[in-house]
C-alpha cells in the first residue's frame, strides 16, 4: 500500500528527533517537532465518538520520537493517522523544485477533457468546469444541489477522465490506493491539499504528476489556529501553498 511506502521513507527522514507540540483541531492536527518544523494533516470525522476520550494516548505525545508517531499513519483510526501524517509532514523537507504557484496553472485541463475530483475543493470547481468538457465531483456523501455524487460513482467514471484531482484526505481513510488504481489511463492526476507529503519519488510510482501542500513559515502561530478550531482560510500567510510536479 502507499501509506506503507510513504511510512518506511518518513522513517528514513526522521532519524532522531522528538515532537515537541501536539495538537488535534476541530479542523486540522499540527505536530511541531524540537528543531521548530511543524506539520498538518487534516482532522477527519467519520464517526461519533462514545466518550469523551479520542485519543487513549492524550497527555503523552509531546515528547515521543517522530519515528513512534509516524507509523500512526497505518491505523485504522482517523484521528490517530492524522498524528501520523502531520508528523511526516514536519520531517519532510519540501523539494527546492516546488513552486508557489496556482494548481489551476500547473495542471493542463483541455477543452476536450474529462477532469473527476475526489473530493470537494470549491475555489477550483468553476475554473475546472469552465476549461473542460465534462466535470465531476466525489464525495462520501452526494449533494445534488452542488453536483456532488456518492463516491461509489468513481468507479464507473474516474476510468474515463483525463485529469483527477485527489484530496489528500484520502491518505487519512486509506482509500487512496483505490482511487489511483481507477486512474490508469489519466494524463494528469494531482494530489493537493494542506495534508499532501510532498515525496514525489514514491507517488509517481503510482501514477501521481502533481503534488500541491503547504510548508509552515510560522508554527507557532499554526499551532494556535489549529488549536481555536481553525483551517485553511485562517492560515492565511503563515504558510506557503508550494506545488511539485513529480514525474519520473
Amino acid at each position: 500500500m502507499l501509506v506503507d511506502e510513504i511510512v518506511d521513507r518518513g522513517l528514513t527522514l526522521a532519524q532522531s528527533g522528538a515532537a515537541a507540540d501536539v495538537r488535534i483541531g476541530l479542523g486540522y492536527t499540527a505536530v511541531r517537532l524540537e528543531d521548530g518544523r511543524c506539520g498538518l494533516a487534516y482532522t477527519l470525522h467519520e464517526k461519533e465518538y462514545e466518550s469523551c476520550c479520542v485519543i487513549p494516548e492524550a497527555g503523552s505525545l509531546a515528547g515521543r520520537e517522530a519515528s513512534e508517531l509516524i507509523p500512526w499513519m497505518k491505523s485504522p483510526d482517523v484521528t490517530a493517522c492524522a498524528v501520523g501524517l502531520a508528523t511526516l509532514n514536519a520531517v519532510i523537507t519540501a523539494p527546492s523544485a516546488a513552486v508557489e504557484s496556482d494548481i489551476i496553472d500547473l495542471l493542463p485541463v483541455r477543452p476536450e477533457d474529462s477532469v473527476g475530483m475526489v473530493g470537494y475543493f470549491g475555489p477550483l470547481v468553476k475554473p475546472m468546469q469552465s476549461k473542460a468538457r465534462a466535470f465531476y465531483v466525489f464525495e462520501r456523501k452526494a449533494d445534488p444541489e452542488y453536483g456532488i455524487l456518492h463516491e461509489s460513482a468513481a468507479a464507473d467514471i474516474l476510468p474515463g477522465c483525463q485529469v483527477v484531482v485527489v484530496t489528500a484526505t484520502t491518505l487519512l481513510n486509506h482509500t487512496i490506493d483505490g482511487i489511483l488504481a481507477l486512474c490508469g489511463r489519466a494524463r494528469e492526476v494531482a494530489v493537493l491539499g494542506p495534508s499532501t507529503p510532498f515525496l514525489p519519488e514514491i507517488f509517481s510510482r503510482h501514477g501521481v504528476t502533481l503534488l500541491s501542500g503547504i510548508q509552515v513559515l510560522d508554527p507557532r502561530q499554526v499551532l494556535q489556529t489549529v488549536s481555536e478550531g481553525g483551517g485553511a482560510r485562517q492560515f492565511g500567510a503563515v504558510v506557503r501553498k508550494l506545488s511539485l510536479h513529480c514525474r519520473i
